[in-house]
């Protein structure tokens, strides 16, 4: 499960540093109330403010020091933090104003621009002691907005405001660096700080003490952010009222993975109700829509995602029209399925998978945490009876529980997927009734890991880019494990295109997004220039770029054995499914193979296949017409003209353009009133 994007870093200590004059201290939260973390605040009666923080979940999180100093316009005269990422991968980044001049340098990136006015740099690695200077000098603005540094502009409003047993905080929606709104709680004076930071259903960052007032705040700023939300799903989600037909659409065939001729769609209330020869006549059409000759596919499916509230649009930009969330707050994931089910969120279809660990250190407490096989049981029970059709099992689930854990999830209908527990190789838990393993570095350990490798840590990580390169596909350690996957039907989910950071270096941009980069923000654009590794020499380079050329080399030979994928992300939505599929071809499948995977197949492994996954009459119409042909350059895939799902029109232009990120179709065809006769 991916770590999701915090704000997060610590100090550089000055050999002669100030007396602290005020020390703030913060207190990170994830899942409910785990201890995560810690934020300590020096500000310095020189003017300089120190930064100690400290966020582990899972095996992995950064641990970073900050300093920095103010201009009197609030914004940052110097700046520096150093450390290390999530994944271990030195930090240090520095940044100085000095008159008109403002310069920067990081391990990914060295810049310089000349300012005449006011300019607030945004650090890559910086910690929410730099978003609070940020939010100060934004409200030392007024209505003007803050221009940013390298680019861009920071907008601030206050959105809500509350008393705190006569402490009163204010909510701060801030857009312009991010694909969506970034909330702050912060203090009301006139150079307000951080109070709180608040991911709802994930994390809470508060001021020590303050813990209490998290519930609170929290359903404060979803209720804030509903509104938002609905307003968006508003204007970019348009009602296809009556019977619609979409004229001269090449249809893709999901069943023979291959393009066909000509057809009319037809589409009343959110299904197919015909596909006849293009040109036959329609009665009664309320709207027509002309494909011009496009292609249209079925709706695409991203099988891991972890979703928010916040990215539905851009996977439905995408053409992704269904996710299946595999480890998620359970309150949350239900809020969500019941917001999306009422249309009040621009959402594809969620498919749900109950999340289940076990206690420990390491332990992620998204779902339910166990200590025994009847809390496992009862676990499994309230799935089953909220519709969940699969479990997952993380990497802290007691391995002793494991056999009887699955046998009971299949005996009330569930599916059993997820990570290799700790101190198992991936053939135990096929051996012990798996039905599906998820990423391709859980796969690459079963051939590394000993009885005492503890993979909750970075060795996940490090042992599969260190060891593949030298690893013979031919051997028989290899070939008996790709004949147990095949015997038992064991579905893979490789998540490829999210372990292209185990080989990418600082500085060098990801090749998991440079497709898309000149499209996206500028703040975004840097953050792709960001290796999260530790990678020391060209050697280590070397040796984790073939290893990951191996990775995908194996990925061929799942799907050359008969083994059946699913197309699978775990990064930023829409986007890293079109690059997943890319590298199902660079394997050596046909761009119609690598289709069939997201479409049929994901139908099929979801539990929704009499629902969609093709294009026929009765099924859902989950459409996306393309204007390009992705069944020859799956690379044609990005350039999604439209989107039709749960009875609504998207256009990808429009939600792009509202996200800030540059559209990548002109001219896409709108849906036309059918004259009345």
């Amino acid at each position: 499960m991916k770590l999701r994007p915090i704000v997060a870093a610590c100090a550089v200590l000055l050999a002669n540093a100030a007396p602290a004059a005020e020390t703030l201290r913060y207190v990170v939260l994830v899942d409910g109330g785990k201890k995560a973390g810690e934020q300590i605040v020096e500000i310095q009666d020189d003017g300089w403010t120190k930064v100690r923080y400290s966020f582990k979940e899972n095996g992995r999180g950064p641990e970073l020091e900050e300093t920095f100093r103010l201009a009197a316009d609030g914004t940052f005269a110097e700046y520096h933090v150093k450390g290390n990422s999530t994944y271990g991968a030195v930090v240090d980044e520095r940044y100085s104003r000095n008159g008109n001049k403002a310069d920067w340098r990081s391990t990914s990136e060295n810049g310089g621009v000349s300012v005449d006015d006011t300019a607030q740099y945004v650090p890559l690695n910086g910690t929410l002691a730099a978003a609070s200077a940020t939010l100060a000098a934004a409200s030392q603005r007024g209505d003007k907005p803050l221009p940013l540094l390298p680019g861009g502009r920071l907008t601030q409003r206050v959105v809500d405001e509350v008393d705190l047993d006569g402490r009163r905080v204010q909510l701060l929606a801030q857009t312009g660096v991010d694909l969506k709104p970034t909330f702050l709680w912060a203090t009301t004076e006139p150079k307000p700080r951080l109070f709180a930071f608040i991911i709802p259903g994930y994390m809470l960052h508060i001021e020590d003490g303050a813990e209490k007032y998290g519930k609170l705040l929290t359903e404060r700023q979803k209720t804030a952010e509903t509104r938002v939300l609905r307003d968006m799903a508003g204007r970019l989600a348009k009602p296809l009222d009556g019977l619609t037909v979409i004229r001269n659409a090449r249809i893709f065939d999901s069943e023979t993975a291959k393009l066909g001729g000509a057809a009319d769609v037809y589409v009343l209330r959110g299904r197919i109700t015909a596909v006849r020869q293009a040109g036959s006549p329609a009665h009664g059409a309320e709207r027509e829509i002309d494909a011009a000759g496009r292609v249209l596919l079925p709706g695409l499916f991203d099988m891991h995602g972890h979703l928010s509230r916040w990215e539905g649009g851009l996977h439905l930009a995408a053409g992704v029209t269904t996710v299946r969330d595999l480890g998620n707050d359970n309150e949350t994931l239900q809020q969500l399925i019941d917001e999306t089910g009422r249309g009040e969120l621009l959402s594809p279809h969620i498919v749900p998978a109950g999340f289940l660990e076990g206690e420990s250190p390491f332990a992620a407490r998204s779902g339910f945490v166990v200590k025994d096989l009847q809390a496992a049981k009862n676990a499994i029970d309230w799935y089953a009876e909220h519709g969940y059709p699969q479990l997952k099992i993380y990497n802290s689930f007691p391995r002793e529980l494991v056999r009887d854990t699955v046998a009971y999830a299949h005996s009330r209908g569930l599916r059993v997927g997820g990570h290799v527990p700790a101190f198992m190789r991936a053939e135990d838990v096929v051996a012990q009734g798996f039905d599906e393993l998820h990423h391709i570095n859980q796969l690459m350990l079963n051939f590394f890991v000993t009885d005492t490798t503890d993979t909750r840590t970075l060795e996940r990580f490090y042992l599969p880019a260190e060891k593949t390169a030298a690893l013979d596909f031919g051997s028989k350690p290899v070939q008996d494990f790709l004949g147990l996957l095949k015997a038992k039907n064991v579905v893979v989910d490789p998540t490829l295109a999210t372990f292209d950071f185990l080989r990418q270096r600082d500085g060098e941009l990801s090749k998991a997004y440079a497709a898309i980069a000149d499209h996206m923000p500028l703040q975004l654009q840097r953050g792709f220039r960001v290796g999260t590794m530790k990678i020391p020499d060209e050697a280590t380079a070397k040796r984790y770029d073939a290893s990951y050329a191996k990775m995908v080399e194996f990925v061929r030979l799942i799907y050359k054995s008969g083994i059946p994928l699913v197309a699978g992300t775990d990064e930023i939505a829409g986007f890293t499914l079109q690059r997943e599929l890319e590298l199902y071809v660079q394997a050596g499948l046909t761009p119609g193979q690598a289709l069939q995977i997201a479409t049929l197949n994901g139908a099929r492994y979801s539990r929704t296949l009499a629902d969609r996954g093709s294009i026929a009459p009765g099924k859902q119409a989950d459409l996306v017409l393309v204007d390009g042909d992705p069944t020859k350059d799956i690379g044609d895939l990005r350039k999604i003209a439209l989107v039709i799902s749960q009875g609504k029109l998207i256009s990808p232009s429009e939600v792009y353009a509202a996200l800030g990120i540059k559209p990548f179709t002109a001219n896409a065809p709108g849906a036309k009133l059918v004259a009345k006769r």
